[in-house]
């Protein structure tokens, strides 16, 4: 089932599908992977969870490696454009493509890779908000 749409999307159509051929959602493989997240996370003291929370937090709001990757490349070969081009278009060669195809894919694949993982930190913090909030009301009630 190929989508360009995002992985929500997907599961969604996932979803559908097993309804429509009235299937358990349990054994979805998306399910079952937030599944043992929560789980693992509910294993866990609070305070413990805590740390990893503010663990979370700071991965989500760093800045990260790829970020700074994708801002600077350009700069940098602003910086020395005249020697690249004369390197990349001397007498007439193609390495000016080869060239845009690697910094294009390393650029594409760094991009994909940075919003993946941020998107996991999101999930994760998520659950643990959840289990936090949670047990922050069981100890209210009682």
């Amino acid at each position: 089932m190929f989508s360009l749409r995002g992985d929500a999307h997907k599961i969604y159509l996932q979803l559908k599908k097993a309804s429509n051929k009235n299937r358990s959602f349990k054994g979805m493989k998306k399910l079952i992977e937030v599944e043992e997240i929560q789980n693992f996370y509910s294993s866990i003291d609070s305070d413990t969870l805590k740390k990893v929370y503010y663990c979370m937090i700071k991965e989500k709001n760093g800045s990260g490696i790829i970020p700074i990757i994708i801002s600077s490349g350009p700069w940098l070969f602003l910086l020395f454009s005249n020697q690249l081009q004369d390197f990349l278009f001397k007498d007439g060669s193609l390495l000016w493509v080869v060239f845009s195809i690697i910094y294009i894919s390393i650029l594409s694949i760094s991009v994909f890779l940075h919003f993946h993982e941020r998107s996991w930190s999101f999930v994760h913090i998520e659950i643990i908000q959840e289990i936090l909030h949670d047990r922050k009301g069981i100890r209210d009630k009682g």
